[in-house]
C-alpha cells in the first residue's frame, strides 16, 4: 500500500534495485530535482528465498521502515513494511513459545478459541511425553533395590531430573533461536557442543556446592557427595544434548522447536537417573 511506503525503492534497468529514497525528501524536493541526487545507494534488502522470518528480523534489527525484496537478479518484487515485519516476527515468537511448551500455536485469539481446539493443540505432545515417561519408570525399576537400601535417595529424584531438564531446555531454546536468526549453521555443531558443555559445567559448580552443603547438613556427607557429583556430571551432559538436538533436528529437516522438547525431556530424565544412581552405588557402596 502506498501509505506504507515511507521509503520508496529506486529502480534501474530491468527493474533492478539501485537505491531508495525517503518519501518526505522526495515530496520536499524541487520539481527539477534529479532522483539520483537524493537516492541512498546500496540499500539493505532481502532475497525472495530468505524466508518471511529472516526478512522480518532484518527489518526490525536494523530499524528500517520498509525493506526491499528482490529476486536472484536483483529485480524488485516487493516491499516489506515494518508493520508487516512486526506481525511476522510476533507470529514466529508465538510459534516458538508454543512448541517449546509442547503445544501448537493457536490460530485465533485465546479468548475466542474453543476449548476443544486448545486441547487438540496440546494433546499430541502430551501423549508423546507420556509414552516417553515409560523409559524413566523403567530406569527407576532397575534401581529399585538401591532405593530400598537408601530411601533418602528417592527424595532428590524430582529435584535432580528437574534441574537437568531445565538445563537442557534452556540450551535448546538458545540454540533454536540462534538457528532461526542464522547465527549458527549445521557445521557449527562441534562449537555449540563445546560451548554448552562448558556452560553446563559452569552452572553445575555453584549448584553442586550448595547440594553438597545441604545434603551433608541434613543427610550426611555421603548423600551430599552423591548430589554434588551427579550435578557436575548431569548438567554439562544435559546442556550439551540440549544444544545439539536442535541442530540435529534442522539437519533432519524437522522443526527444531518441535523436535527438541519431547526428546530432551526423555533424555534428561533417563540419563539423570542413570547418572544419579550409578554415582550413589559407587560412592555409598550399595
Amino acid at each position: 500500500d502506498s501509505e506504507d511506503l515511507v521509503v520508496i525503492p529506486v529502480l534501474g534497468e530491468h527493474r533492478r534495485l539501485v537505491g531508495t529514497v525517503d518519501s518526505i525528501i522526495l515530496m520536499r524536493a524541487a520539481p527539477d530535482t534529479i532522483v539520483r541526487d537524493i537516492t541512498e545507494p546500496d540499500p539493505v534488502f532481502a532475497m525472495t528465498g530468505d524466508g518471511d522470518e529472516q526478512a522480518a528480523r532484518e527489518t526490525l534489527d536494523r530499524g528500517l521502515l520498509s525493506l526491499p525484496i528482490v529476486d536472484s537478479e536483483q529485480r524488485l518484487v516487493g516491499m516489506l513494511p515494518i508493520a508487516d515485519a512486526a506481525r511476522i516476527d510476533r507470529q514466529a515468537v508465538d510459534e516458538d513459545h508454543a512448541r517449546a511448551g509442547a503445544s501448537e500455536r493457536l490460530r485465533r485469539s485465546y479468548i475466542v478459541t474453543p476449548v476443544s481446539r486448545i486441547a487438540r493443540a496440546r494433546i499430541v505432545w502430551l501423549l508423546v511425553l507420556a509414552v516417553s515417561a515409560i523409559l524413566t519408570v523403567n530406569v527407576l525399576e532397575i534401581f529399585e533395590a538401591t532405593i530400598e537400601q537408601q530411601v533418602a535417595l528417592a527424595l532428590f529424584v524430582p529435584l535432580l531430573i528437574g534441574i537437568g531438564g531445565n538445563t537442557g531446555s534452556q540450551a535448546a531454546t538458545t540454540v533454536t533461536r540462534a538457528l532461526a536468526l542464522d547465527d549458527i549453521e549445521l557445521r557449527d555443531v562441534g562449537r555449540v557442543a563445546f560451548k554448552e558443555t562448558r556452560t553446563g559445567l559452569l552452572l553445575a559448580l555453584p549448584l553442586a556446592a550448595l547440594a553438597l552443603a545441604l545434603g551433608w547438613l541434613f543427610y550426611g556427607l555421603g548423600i551430599g557427595a552423591v548430589l554434588a557429583l551427579t550435578l557436575l556430571i548431569n548438567l554439562p551432559l544435559a546442556a550439551t544434548v540440549g544444544g545439539v538436538i536442535p541442530i540435529v533436528g534442522r539437519a533432519c529437516k524437522v522443526d527444531p522447536a518441535v523436535f527438541s522438547t519431547p526428546f530432551i525431556a526423555t533424555f534428561c530424565d533417563a540419563s539423570g537417573l542413570l547418572v544419579y544412581f550409578t554415582v550413589a552405588i559407587t560412592v555409598l557402596g550399595l
